[in-house]
């Protein structure tokens, strides 16, 4: 600790504790909090309480006051754990009897203050920070404090219920630690004391009859299970499965969610997976059963672990069938973005399931059974479930399933992307669908039928001329972020590009840069940025029938939106695709790539939007970079150049073109930018470039009496000084800086001294506000008394 932050802390701890004040701003604490972490890792000993006695003279000061402040009382609590964290400094405080009257029966617990949630939130928290080590478990088990945390696992604040459940997952985690020698069967371990109360309290409560406990207990389950997976967990499901799977079949149980998170989270012998995934999954096998008597299909499950009969009867309920399809296909999701799943999951099944959810919801299929009539009324026209079942489309896209359903699914899509009744956001579900189903195609058998591909894409784009046309601008905006996707992955298969050239679509796209949404606008632009790859970039010896357009109009097209575009997302757009050309070398030769970038740097140079001139930077640095492999010099800076590349030849070429293409007239400028990471990225650049050409004296292009170029650089020096208080930045020779000039260009890349200017650029404008110092005077100014220590706050 800093000498002027000891000297602070007494005279804000007093303020903090001072009745007449009227307590300090939240922010302001929680900081201070975090400061006292940083000590407390810095210094885990007893030493900082004995070197700051007014840390335990705060804590008794604030405990004397009758009414103290909420925020103060919570700050105390909190404050005290963290000290409390470390051992010694544990037994110090209760040596002083003042970790009783904090978190005991005697402390904040049972005054009037404990009404407050911010209070008991601070108790909580608190505990939780202070209970890393055995003495303090010990405390809080035989002092009571364990009862007050099974309370406050039903707190009305459900960020203090929480947190209670929190803390008591760590205390288990902490009281059973790694020491217990785990047993054959629960009856037998011998659970550490701790352990044992809360292992009986869970019991207890799910053995009881009221709701709220047996929710209280499985929400502690599912966050136990979900963090540990130490063995001694199995043993503790032992205990307790046969309860936990009793709930699978009452209805009066309204913990159904809690209960599935639950048994997603098990980490106990493959058994329990396999009746996990059964009731997870059973849903889904009474969804084939309704809807194909007999079932032309294999269904999902061989057995079930719960009634049938109570999932039909939720199924057949309006008011529970939406929100069980929902809530299954949400974990069916889950359940596939796991990576090393241990039990195989049907996933043909699983895919012609959700496919018949969708038709349900469609009125796409006529149910074989009473059942099934009855589902498909509730789910006709449901966009909540059809969300959920796209989804999951979407996530089952990487299993390998058979060509008949794979078949009916493109089918089912089809449908969706036509219907007029598909909503913008099912709509946007069904496009994301589709692209990643196709982009699958290339690895699965159905691909190999090329009448099938065809036709298949075929009707892709059929649909996608008319969603382009569409009156709706969410509808052609995600028409062309799908028709992008597509082309970013499968523009090296002939039938796509061939069925894509083959429709209107480019045409259409080609139109949308006019459209009067900004965003369509934009999406069309990286669409056309893309589409170029197919049209002229990549084209194939015999060209595509019906490719009619034209790299330059293009090119002229973007950079008009470019320069006169007013919205600021469209010409975002514009520097992505120019970056993305750019990087795959898509400009043409030396002299155009050149040009190219000359025209985009002067047109970007005085654009308001500090994206788009981030983005200029971005391709000026990846410019630079392609001009360096070009030339044979090193790409990174700091990599060794051989003397047969250091010639004034070899390097002066590079620099006479940056010159030639205004890079160094607007890198300068944008060093001024107000924006603070545009000044960021052209700094790095010009020091890039720097350690390129200033390495060697044979760089020194500098005449020896040139000293109007120096009375230039000199000045050049002083206004980059001045950083975004520059107005007006010069960019011709009018101060006598010409930025075309190499020899000057190479002066002020020796002179100008930008590592100075990138440690200005890269202190955070806050960081004189943000130390501890400061932090400390902004505490005593917000107590009220600013005017005292007036000469310590500014």
């Amino acid at each position: 600790m800093s000498r002027a932050c000891a000297r602070l802390l007494p005279r804000v701890c007093a303020a903090l504790a001072d009745p007449r004040q009227p307590g300090s701003d939240d922010t302001c604490l929680e900081k201070m909090l975090d400061w006292f972490r940083e000590l407390r890792e810095a210094e885990p000993t007893v030493k900082l309480l004995r070197d700051n006695p007014c840390l335990t003279e705060f804590f008794t000061a604030v405990l004397a006051l009758p009414e103290p402040e909420p925020n103060v009382l919570s700050f105390t609590l909190r404050l005290a754990g963290i000290v409390a964290a470390v051992e010694d400094s544990f037994m110090h405080l209760q040596q002083l009897e003042l970790l009783a009257r904090l978190f005991g029966e005697d402390g904040p617990l049972n005054s009037a203050a404990w009404e407050d949630a911010s209070v008991r939130s601070g108790w909580v928290e608190g505990v939780h920070s202070m209970v890393q080590h055995q003495s303090a478990l010990h405390f809080i088990c035989s002092g009571g404090g364990i009862d007050v945390i099974f309370t406050l696992q039903g707190d009305p604040s459900l960020f203090v219920a929480s947190a209670a459940c929190r803390l008591l997952v760590h205390l288990l985690t902490l009281s059973v630690g790694s020491e217990l020698t785990v047993p054959l069967n629960a009856k037998d371990c011998d659970w550490p004391a701790c352990a044992h109360m809360i292992i009986r309290h869970i019991e207890e409560s799910l053995q009881s009859n009221s709701a709220s406990h047996i929710k209280q207990s499985l929400k502690l389950l599912t966050s136990l299970f979900g963090s540990c997976q130490a063995p001694w967990t199995k043993v503790l499901w032992l205990g307790m499965a046969k309860q936990v799977e009793s709930f699978l079949t009452e209805d009066s149980v309204q913990a159904q969610h809690i209960l599935a998170d639950l048994l997603l989270n098990m980490a106990s012998p493959q058994v329990v997976r396999i009746k996990a995934l059964t009731v997870l999954l059973q849903p889904m096998d009474c969804i084939l059963r309704a809807a194909f008597q007999p079932l032309e299909y294999a269904g999902l499950l061989d057995e079930s672990v719960s009634d049938p009969s109570a999932v039909e009867s939720l199924l057949s309920s309006k008011s529970s069938c939406a929100s069980l399809l929902c809530q299954t296909l949400a974990h069916l999701e889950e359940l596939l973005s796991v990576v090393f799943l241990p039990v195989n999951l049907p996933y043909a099944s699983l895919l012609r399931s959700v496919v018949t959810i969708l038709q349900f919801c469609n009125g796409l299929l006529i149910p074989a059974s009473p059942l099934g009539s009855k589902i498909s009324q509730i789910l006709v026209g449901c966009f909540r479930v059809q969300k959920s079942a796209l989804d999951a489309l979407a996530a089952l896209s990487d299993r390998k399933c058979s060509d008949t359903v794979v078949g009916s699914l493109f089918d089912v899509l089809l449908a969706y992307l036509e219907s007029p009744n598909t909503t913008p956001t099912v709509l946007k579900k069904s496009f994301k669908a589709m692209s990643k189903w196709l982009m699958s195609l290339p690895g699965m058998s159905f691909f190999k039928n090329q009448q099938q591909t065809e036709k298949t894409l075929q009707d892709v784009f059929l649909v996608l001329q008319k969603r382009l046309c569409s009156p709706c601008w969410e509808v052609r905006d995600s028409s062309l972020e799908f028709l992008t996707n597509l082309i970013r992955n499968l523009r090296d298969h002939d039938e796509f590009r061939q069925s894509l050239l083959s429709s209107e679509v480019p045409k259409l796209t080609e139109n949308l840069l006019e459209d009067p949404e900004s965003y369509v606008r934009a999406s069309a632009v990286t669409a056309m940025g893309h589409l170029a790859f197919i049209t002229y970039f990549f084209v194939p010896e015999s060209p595509v029938a019906g490719n009619q357009y034209n790299k330059e109009k293009t090119v002229a097209k973007l950079q008009e939106i470019l320069s006169t575009d007013p919205e600021g997302f469209p010409r975002r757009a514009v520097m992505n695709v120019f970056t993305m050309w750019l990087k795959e070398s898509c400009t043409g030769q030396l002299e155009e790539t050149e040009q190219f970038v000359s025209t985009v740097v002067q047109t970007t140079a005085h654009d308001l939007d500090w994206e788009v001139k981030l983005g200029c930077l971005e391709l000026v640095q990846i410019f630079c970079n392609h001009m360096f492999c070009r030339f044979g010099l090193p790409e990174c800076p700091y990599a060794p150049i051989s003397s047969a590349v250091t010639s004034s030849i070899c390097q002066n070429e590079p620099l006479q073109i940056f010159c030639r293409a205004n890079l160094f007239s607007f890198l300068f400028r944008s060093l001024c930018d107000c924006d603070k990471p545009v000044g960021q990225k052209a700094c790095d650049i010009l020091l890039a470039l720097k350690s390129h050409f200033c390495q060697s004296s044979t760089t020194d292009l500098q005449g020896p009496g040139d000293l109007s170029a120096g009375h230039g650089i000199h000045w050049l020096q002083g206004t980059l000084r001045q950083g975004s208080l520059v107005q007006n930045f010069p960019t011709d020779d009018g101060n006598g800086v010409d930025f075309q000039d190499p020899e000057s260009m190479m002066l002020a890349l020796r002179t100008i001294d930008l590592v100075e200017l990138h440690n200005d650029l890269n202190k955070c404008s806050d960081y004189v506000e943000k130390s501890p110092q400061s932090l400390l005077e902004d505490i005593l100014a917000t107590v009220g008394t600013a005017e005292e220590n007036e000469a310590d706050c500014y």
